[in-house]
């Protein structure tokens, strides 16, 4: 069998987002319409134009959310934590509860043949690192002077804050921890990066250049300078309509006549992808076969997204990888943001190429968990197979006319397999499709 034949296989799964910091927990949402979604309680909103989001209200940060680490590895973790700004905390832990699900830990195998492939949205530094530095600047009159900064404020600003945002050091932190010396890789592709990091960890497990690769992103949209850029730059939902009733976990609202807007989120989500011959010689358990994937970025000379484009692109790549059939699929996970013009799009080029397969999207759930959200919900449709069940888009009560798509709106059976979607504001689209396995 030649290289290029090899099939990847998924052979574990971790993530940490506002349904949970477990698989068991994010299926318990998903399965009863549980909504992650509630009022913001990590950054004032007084000044905002939303004041809800979808945070991970289970994640504290401390070592225990990291699975069940060995003593060292513990010690380790510990140490790293200084250096992890919430979003790398967040990607490494998820990381560290798939490598766990995958039954890697404690066990022989050649560190040079796994690697690591993580996407992540640009980080910001946190105000709180250079508010000690820009008090030591301030003039009697409270005035910033920055001539005072070189030797009165750069002294107070902490040697190693870069190493906290930083977006190649969640594929960092994962690679020393767990001792992984194969190819690792960051991609900055906001939205699209959970389907291009697993496509791209295919094509490095395809060409033989490593057997197992711990795939993940993390993202998110809730910080004291993120919110703000999102609050200026994009559409919003409220807690306040009509529809909503003061009801956060109401206000996401994809495909539905009356959505508003997305909802801010944060997030991360890893699967562990292995070569099939990798994963039976050592007996892991299989949850699922990745068989294709694609990506395409479209804009206008104005700088507008089409998504239309974008995503119809991603789709007929992904199908011709695969080299499956568009009816054979079994489910679309839609990027499902809530926004006018994005669902209308994305529902143009889902009906165009996929016609009346069964649509579902998990940000009805949790918001968007920025480059996180693709990977978490891939996880979704997993989960979904693995149980047949799957879940309906939640407040979608009257699908829009104009997004021609068939929504689930109560629970049906999911299909042997799913394409799952993303783009991002800039039209960055990307898909992946995933099936059951079968010897």
């Amino acid at each position: 069998m030649s290289q290029s034949d090899r099939r990847v296989v998924i052979t574990g799964m971790g993530q940490i987002s506002p349904l949970g910091n477990t698989i068991e927990t994010l299926w318990d949402h998903l399965s009863t319409g549980k909504s992650g979604v509630g009022m913001l309680q990590s950054v004032p909103v007084d000044n905002f134009t939303t004041d809800i989001g979808g945070e991970c209200s289970d994640f504290d940060g401390s070592v225990d959310n990291f699975g069940s680490p060995d003593k060292l590895l513990k010690r380790n973790i510990k140490k790293a934590l200084k250096l992890m700004c919430r979003e790398i905390q967040i990607g490494v832990a998820a990381a560290q509860l798939a490598i766990e699900s995958a039954g890697l830990v404690g066990i022989e195998k050649d560190p040079a043949r796994i690697g690591t492939m993580f996407g992540s949205d640009y980080i910001i530094t946190s105000p709180d690192e250079y508010s000690a530095g820009i008090t030591k600047c301030l003039t009697s009159e409270g005035e910033f002077d920055f001539d005072k900064w070189a030797e009165q404020g750069i002294p107070k600003v902490e040697p190693t804050w870069l190493l906290k945002y930083l977006p190649n050091m969640p594929a960092s932190h994962v690679a020393i921890f767990n001792d992984l010396q194969g190819p690792s890789n960051s991609l900055t592709v906001r939205e699209a990066s959970s389907n291009i990091a697993i496509g791209e960890s295919v094509t490095i497990i395809r060409r033989g250049i490593a057997d197992i690769m711990v795939t993940g992103a993390t993202g998110s949209r809730i910080h004291p300078l993120r919110t703000i850029h999102v609050c200026l730059q994009e559409q919003l939902a409220d807690r306040n309509t009509a529809v909503a009733g003061g009801d956060a976990g109401k206000a996401c609202r994809p495909f539905d006549r009356d959505r508003s807007g997305m909802v801010m989120g944060e997030g991360a989500g890893v699967m562990i992808l292995e070569a099939l011959d990798s994963a039976e010689s050592r007996g892991a358990s299989i949850l699922g076969e990745v068989i294709g994937y694609g990506s395409s970025a479209v804009m206008n000379d104005q700088g507008t997204a089409d998504y239309k484009t974008a995503l119809s692109n991603a789709i007929q790549a992904a199908l011709e990888v695969a080299d499956v059939p568009a009816d054979s699929i079994g489910h679309v996970h839609a990027h499902g943001l809530g926004g006018l013009r994005c669902d209308e799009e994305e529902s143009a080029a889902i009906n165009g190429l996929l016609g009346e397969t069964p649509v579902t999207a998990a940000k009805s759930y949790m918001g968007n968990l920025g480059a996180g959200s693709g990977m978490v919900e891939a996880i979704s449709s997993v989960v979904s197979m693995q149980k047949d069940e799957l879940f309906p888009v939640l407040n979608c009560d009257s699908v829009d006319p104009k997004c021609k798509l068939n929504v689930v709106t109560k629970k049906t059976t999911p299909g042997d397999s799913f394409i799952n979607l993303n783009v991002t504001p800039q039209g960055q689209a990307s898909a992946t499709i995933v099936k059951r396995f079968e010897k």
